[in-house]
């Protein structure tokens, strides 16, 4: 029997500014199952970011629920929220005389005391999440000299070793050159069938998506979110309704999108 790792009711996403709303995409509901890799697709400005943003705490609804393994949200408490869920966003960061290792490390905050003291168990998943990411030989090196694909690394390694149930990640191939968008996905993958962990990420790298996830959510600016495996969205129709556009086909036999030459004749 499938687990929900977490269900939305209702929700309404968008901005309080001078204390008026600025909503952005409402009456959304899904739910995101346990121990699976979900993708969220949908065209830039639709509300990805702030779906996933939402979803981790980081800014409040405008609205409806949201609820992580059947409590609701707003009963988490900032530590215990981060023992849950762990997020890798896209606005970069502005340290500059930090070691890699050090704020790899970092994930490991809301486990250590007052001081902050890591604790050789602590140590050891930081060096296992720098060996598993496979960024040994940028450990010691400082933040401010990595490049944006280094640095898109260095930050999943960080929410490897924050250790927590559930990893939200906004575009984490973005930067990343075509094997590396691979070697991430699998791992992420692999996450998910050996850990158990739930997975949930936005990309617009949509073929490494229908191959790799277990579940989409399409979000669409006036459907909301359409949810399914990539098979059954294949099979409805509706991932060639979502994407398809002039001079762009889906091949419904080989499973991926395609430009039609005869177009541009």
């Amino acid at each position: 029997m499938e687990t929900s790792a977490i269900e939305i009711r209702d929700l309404t996403l968008g901005y309080r500014v001078k204390n008026q709303e600025k909503p952005i995409a409402s009456g959304l509901q899904t739910t995101i199952q346990q121990g699976k890799l979900t993708c969220l697709l949908g065209a830039n400005g639709v509300g990805k970011s702030t779906l996933l943003r939402t979803l981790t705490g980081f800014q409040p609804p405008l609205g409806g629920q949201i609820s992580i393994f059947g409590k609701n949200i707003r009963e988490y408490s900032g530590k215990s929220l981060s023992r849950t869920v762990g997020i890798v966003l896209t606005e970069k960061i502005s340290v500059r005389d930090m070691s890699v290792r050090d704020l790899i490390a970092l994930g490991r905050n809301p486990y250590t005391g007052f001081w902050g003291r890591l604790g050789r168990r602590d140590m050891k998943l930081v060096d296992e999440a720098v060996r598993r990411i496979k960024i040994e030989t940028l450990a010691a090196r400082s933040i401010h000299t990595l490049s944006d694909g280094e640095r898109q690394k260095v930050m999943i390694a960080k929410a490897l070793a924050q250790e927590t149930p559930i990893i939200v990640l906004d575009e984490p191939t973005a930067f990343l050159d075509f094997r590396s968008k691979i070697e991430i996905m699998l791992l992420l993958c692999r996450l998910t069938r050996e850990e158990g962990k739930t997975v949930l990420l936005s990309t617009h790298d949509v073929e490494l998506a229908l191959q790799v996830a277990d579940q989409l959510r399409l979000m669409d600016g006036r459907r909301g979110l359409i949810a399914g495996s990539p098979a059954e969205l294949h099979e409805n129709g509706e991932l060639e309704r979502f994407f398809s556009c002039e001079g762009v086909a889906f091949d419904s036999d080989k499973g991926f999108f395609r430009i039609d030459k005869n177009y541009f004749l």
